[in-house]
């Protein structure tokens, strides 16, 4: 059953892990890998931060859009897709940094990983994604 509105929006607020697709160019299947974002529930956008230099960035510059697809097992299977273009490209900032952090690890953690992230990871990109198309379902329980 597809899911209300409301109940994607509340789907995406949870911290899940998202795959994130991309077009990798004539030949190529898209680009998948696994990825954390945020959702914007003000104006129902959500973002994601990544190396300034990676191949994701350069291959969604490219492609002006990406999508993401977000899914559980429990309680219920359940998955949320949305597909959009890029609305703003912005640098990475250390507030942008923690607050991803938070959304996904232990309050403990946060701190030092950010600490790591910012000095290792390299220069951070935030893209923000308005989605155009959805695809929701719950499929209950197996």
């Amino acid at each position: 059953m597809a899911l209300t509105r409301e109940e994607r929006a509340q789907f995406l607020a949870e911290p899940h892990i998202a795959a994130l697709s991309v077009d990798a160019g004539e030949g190529r299947a898209p680009l998948t890998l696994p990825i954390w974002y945020q959702y914007d529930d003000a104006d129902g956008t959500v973002w994601i931060l990544t190396g300034l230099t990676s191949r994701k960035n350069e291959l969604i510059q490219a492609a002006g859009r990406f999508s993401l697809m977000v899914d559980r097992l429990e309680p219920t299977i359940r998955y949320v897709s949305v597909e959009g273009p890029v609305i703003e490209t912005a640098p990475g900032t250390i507030e942008r940094l923690r607050e991803m952090s938070a959304r996904y690890l232990p309050a403990e953690k946060v701190d030092e990983y950010v600490d790591f992230a910012w000095k290792n990871h390299g220069e951070q990109v935030l893209l923000r994604m308005r989605p155009e198309r959805w695809l929701s379902s719950d499929l209950g329980t197996v």
